[in-house]
């Protein structure tokens, strides 16, 4: 194992402990960033979220751990087999599943047990039959080749060391004319050197963010086509609070990132 995996598997260690603590906590995350704080309903009104959305997802589900709802932009049709990377309590999965109304599938993956755990019982109570939780690394995902119509995720894959391996993933196990609707932060500007090594600000969803050029690249490289990114300008007021007075406003940005397989020829 060289220098670099031994770094990339340290920084997913660190990832699945910090957000692992959350699962086992069995409540929203406090408030520090990448976080909505514990007013839940406001923090998920300020992403986009709906109040009957809320009130459809299991308890517990929402941990309040999003920058962005990225169903608002799926446009998921009946029957189709969404992928939610990084899936956490289940959130968006069990919404997708209502979009769904009953047919197609959802599938989850999370590196972390302790959320898989919480979202499997989640949706075991739910009695949701539709949607299964799978233990795996986005980087390397547990999902045969071009099965997924779509690949939703919600401020997650800036977490990973190797962001070109979730792109080239994500392009894998989609079927032809198969898009992505992902939700994440984005770097407004280069982020302080000294940012990408403080651990809070790594699983915060601060230090892991990239430009929209270097985002726009690695969709391409790994195939993509029709790739739109759009910087949501209204998510500086709640990033702010993530660390009040820090100014993070300034550096990132929660924002909107589409795009295609190509259909079959």
């Amino acid at each position: 194992m060289n220098t670099s995996t031994l770094l990339q598997d340290e920084q997913r260690q660190t990832v699945r402990a910090r957000y692992g603590a959350m699962a086992e906590a069995g409540a929203a995350c406090g408030p520090e960033s990448c976080c909505g704080g514990t007013d839940t309903k406001a923090y998920a009104a300020a992403l986009g979220y709906s109040s009957d959305e809320l009130a459809a997802a299991p308890t517990g589900a929402n941990l309040n751990l999003g920058c962005g709802n990225p169903l608002a932009i799926a446009s998921i049709q009946p029957g189709e087999t969404v992928l939610d990377l990084g899936s956490g309590a289940g959130f968006d999965a069990f919404l997708a599943a209502r979009q769904l109304a009953g047919t197609g599938r959802v599938i989850g993956v999370d590196m972390t047990p302790a959320m898989v755990s919480k979202a499997r019982r989640n949706a075991a109570g739910a009695g949701l039959a539709n949607v299964e939780f799978r233990l795996g690394e986005i980087e390397a995902l547990p999902v045969a080749d071009a099965t997924i119509d779509l690949v939703i995720s919600n401020c997650v894959i800036n977490l990973s060391p190797d962001k070109p391996a979730v792109y080239r993933e994500a392009f894998r196990v989609l079927r032809a004319g198969g898009r992505v609707a992902i939700s994440d932060v984005i770097a407004l500007q280069p982020l302080p050197p000294e940012w990408r090594n403080q651990a809070d600000r790594l699983t915060g969803c601060i230090a892991g963010a990239e430009t929209v050029e270097t985002v726009r690249r690695g969709l391409a490289e790994a195939g993509f086509v029709g790739i739109r990114i759009t910087p949501r300008k209204e998510s500086r007021e709640f990033i702010e609070k993530w660390e009040p007075g820090q100014g993070l406003g300034d550096y990132i940005a929660s924002a909107v990132i589409e795009a295609q397989k190509p259909p079959a020829a």
